[in-house]
């Protein structure tokens, strides 16, 4: 295939710097005085036992929900009152835990992931008036592109309900992907694959960033996923962020041992 190389991410990439981030539900605090700082295109891992928080995390970061206290920017943009919508058009995009496929091919559902960079508008789509068609032509190279980059390039006409599941998990990831985002956002990429499919994944992970020059964020259970891609990692347990450091530091650490192994059974792994 003769597909475009893929774009860079429209601005250079910037710092997402989380800040004291507080969030609360019904008097229960999910997040608790939480921060990090996401450097320039580095791959940052949030981990932790279930229930420690990094869901919610990803939920501020992509605006569907709202700290009580703490800030949330990405350079000079602050993100934390901001809507999703406005979110993503600043450069973050995510994908989620489960799949959100829609209905129809692999292309259909990356066109949907140019929607926000749409100029045309309805009318002069519907018209197929010149710049409508010329704008459609461009989306199509860029989708074609994204589905190259991902290993999608084979299923690009292919309806998704065909595809794998490992296939369609990345469908979701190239479909964040067209939004051409600065920050990528990555729910559990590889949950519920089979060995070569995280395989797989995490080769386009690490191709992406490379190709793209974004930053990750990125939410895994599968620690030999994390140590191998990871640049940081940051890791929460009840909310709170108790270590930040390499991969090696972390796993090292005491506090990460007790939150994933429990009282002295970390302290026996520690020895």
């Amino acid at each position: 295939m003769n597909a475009r190389a893929p774009r860079p991410p429209r601005t250079a990439p910037a710092a997402l710097e989380v800040r004291d981030v507080t969030v609360r539900f019904a008097g229960l605090t999910a997040l608790d005085d939480v921060s990090f700082t996401v450097a320039p295109g580095s791959v940052h891992a949030l981990i932790g036992p279930n229930g420690a928080g990094k869901s919610t995390c990803f939920n501020v970061l992509s605006g569907l929900c709202r700290p009580v206290h703490g800030t949330v920017r990405l350079g000079d943009a602050e993100l934390t009152r901001l809507a999703p919508h406005r979110i993503a058009a600043l450069g973050v995009a995510r994908t989620f835990q489960n799949i959100v496929t829609t209905e129809g091919t692999v292309a259909d559902n990356l066109m949907l992931g140019r929607h926000a960079l749409s100029r045309a508008g309805f009318a002069a789509s519907a018209l197929r008036l010149p710049r409508a068609v010329r704008e459609q032509r461009e989306h199509l190279a860029a989708v074609r592109a994204i589905a190259e980059l991902t290993g999608l390039a084979r299923h690009f006409d292919t309806p998704v309900a065909l595809l794998s599941y490992g296939d369609r998990k990345r469908v979701e990831l190239a479909r964040a992907l067209c939004l051409e985002p600065s920050v990528l956002l990555l729910d559990e990429p590889v949950a519920g694959m089979n060995a070569a499919e995280r395989a797989r994944t995490a080769e386009v992970v690490a191709d992406v960033r490379t190709e793209l020059g974004l930053s990750v964020v990125l939410v895994e259970h599968d620690m030999g996923l994390v140590m191998r891609l990871a640049d940081e990692v940051t890791v929460l347990d009840f909310g709170r962020a108790i270590a930040h450091g390499t991969p090696d530091e972390v796993r090292g650490d005491p506090e990460v041992l007790r939150a994933y192994l429990g009282g002295d059974a970390g302290q026996e792994d520690a020895a």
